[in-house]
């Protein structure tokens, strides 16, 4: 379906030669995530709905092991907010909004919960060698064994004959980063049938993914480290 291919080409490189014209804000406190949104003009923006919800909130620890997908829902203007417990470490926190007439890109929002500050935290991400993981008694491999740079690339995952669930009006969901998470880079499957998703890399290295698939009741983020040359 074509609305998920445009949607990823949307998402590609996210604005990277755009100036930002909204800007979140993000905070923690005692089991509570906040992010506040201001536009350019110090104005609460307008949100359109993406894959059924206003915002896609993204948070990782800075060693990239820890992973949340969250829908954090408006409280007051401008202001949303999520119950979510986080311990004590360094995240990286990226909200995935698409305001109405602005541009803007997701960036890398430094959240640090408790004492711990890794801000200059160098991962060393080592690229897997087996790319088939079970989450929750269900086995999903990444069968896509090349990855080349300035290239669209079509990232092939087996589900071993299970059927998902439909989730967040697609078949699944890919979250990517590069491995100083700082490129983000979000797509969607290039139709409800199949487990294929397209993107691109601009820049060859590590990255770290997570493919997201629904199997009953359970939404399984299955991460996979790759390389791309």
């Amino acid at each position: 379906m074509d609305h998920h291919h445009d949607y990823h080409n949307e998402h590609a490189d996210h604005g990277a030669n755009e100036i930002s014209e909204v800007t979140p804000q993000v905070s923690y406190d005692t089991g509570v995530i906040t992010i506040e949104l201001k536009d350019k003009n110090n104005e609460v923006p307008e949100l359109d709905v993406s894959h059924e919800k206003n915002m896609h909130l993204i948070i990782v620890s800075s060693d990239l092991k820890e992973y949340y997908h969250l829908h954090p829902k408006e409280k007051n203007s401008g202001a949303y907010s999520q119950e979510f417990t986080l311990s004590d470490n360094s995240y990286k926190v990226f909200v995935d909004i698409k305001p109405k007439g602005l541009n803007y890109s997701v960036e890398p929002i430094e959240l640090n919960v408790g004492e711990a500050h890794r801000e200059h935290y160098e991962n060393q991400l080592v690229k897997d060698t087996n790319f088939s993981k079970t989450i929750n008694g269900q086995t999903v491999e990444l069968t896509t064994r090349s990855f080349e740079v300035n290239k669209e690339i079509s990232l092939n995952f087996d589900v071993k004959g299970a059927t998902p669930e439909p989730y967040l009006g697609a078949l699944g969901h890919v979250i990517i980063l590069d491995e100083a998470g700082k490129k983000f880079i979000h797509v969607h499957p290039v139709s409800n049938k199949k487990s294929v998703f397209k993107t691109q890399f601009n820049q060859p290295g590590v990255y770290k993914l997570w493919v997201e698939f629904k199997f009953g009741e359970k939404v399984n983020a299955y991460p996979y480290v790759i390389e791309v040359n």
